[in-house]
């Protein structure tokens, strides 16, 4: 029998009560289906001591949210189970430095496309407002580094100011149209391989995607080559092993394909809207349990 574990949120915090058992239990079915057993542990017990993870067969962070909230004790818990030799998919190392945002600066710098953005170590109003000029942009985008789920995320018009800075380092970026029309092109890899694709759109008088602002999420069956090209772009970029990932792509202002987001740490995988169901993610596990 095997023994996999999945991280989840201290199932005290009242912020995530609600969602995290649903996912998990999808997520445990589909490993069930294919021969898998799994078991939850909060991410939260295991910060100072990676004791109770270090004999488990797989340990995987997939519902291991909250840490944009939490984040030096994730750091912490990171380099932990890195220490610990946690046999962990994805790494503790790629759950670090997923975990910030920064990365995408390192990906630009390597040639993968990115929408063009402004750094900051604590965002100002002022640095905000001269921004508009500085990307040539009408409409921008203020984020913090560290951020999960659209959190303290503000999107701004030329001469609005900004009311809410995001707590700590954030990143600023023109505002990305075919959000708001297309949508954003999500593409799903288990074990390397391309699994799937979903296209995710807001609702109507709503920017961000996500589930819990009325983001509406549909299958993509033949995702355009070129987005699969870039995403497994993106993928050749990363040093280390990696079981499973979502790469998010959105069209600038010229059509061009670019990377919002490489989500390597607890990324939805969209299971529902799989051709085989989520098998491909279970045969991927499987053969790292057995490896």
């Amino acid at each position: 029998m095997t023994d996999i574990v999945i991280l989840t949120p201290n199932p005290e915090d009242p912020s995530f009560a609600g969602q995290w058992p649903g996912v998990l239990e999808r997520l445990v079915t589909v490993l069930a289906d294919g021969g898998l057993a799994a078991r939850p542990e909060a991410w939260t017990d295991h910060i100072d001591s990676a004791d109770g993870l270090v004999g488990a067969d797989l340990v995987m962070p997939l519902v291991a949210w909250g840490y944009h909230r939490d984040h030096a004790r994730w750091m912490q818990a990171c380099a932990a189970w890195q220490a610990a030799g946690v046999r962990m998919l994805n790494p503790p190392v790629v759950l670090a430095w997923n975990s910030d945002k920064s990365y995408l600066k390192r990906l630009g710098e390597a040639g993968v496309p990115i929408p063009a953005t402004i750094w900051s170590e604590q965002v100002t109003p002022d640095q905000v407002a001269a921004a508009f000029d500085a990307l040539g942009a009408d409409e921008l985008v203020v984020k913090p580094r560290v951020s999960g789920g659209g959190w303290q995320t503000t999107r701004l018009k030329r001469g609005e100011a900004l009311t809410e800075t995001p707590d700590g380092p954030a990143l600023t970026q023109p505002f990305i149209a075919a959000l708001e029309t297309e949508g954003e092109l999500s593409l799903l890899f288990f074990g390397g391989r391309f699994s799937h694709a979903v296209r995710k759109r807001p609702r109507a008088g709503e920017f961000r995607i996500q589930v819990q602002f009325g983001g509406l999420y549909a299958p993509e069956p033949d995702p355009d080559p070129v987005a699969l090209a870039l995403a497994e772009r993106v993928l050749a970029t990363v040093e280390e092993d990696l079981l499973y990932a979502r790469i998010d792509l959105a069209r600038g202002a010229e059509g061009q394909w670019l990377l919002m987001e490489a989500e390597l740490i607890e990324p939805d995988f969209y299971l529902n809207h799989a051709p085989d169901g989520g098998q491909a993610f279970a045969t991927a596990v499987a053969a790292r349990v057995n490896r």
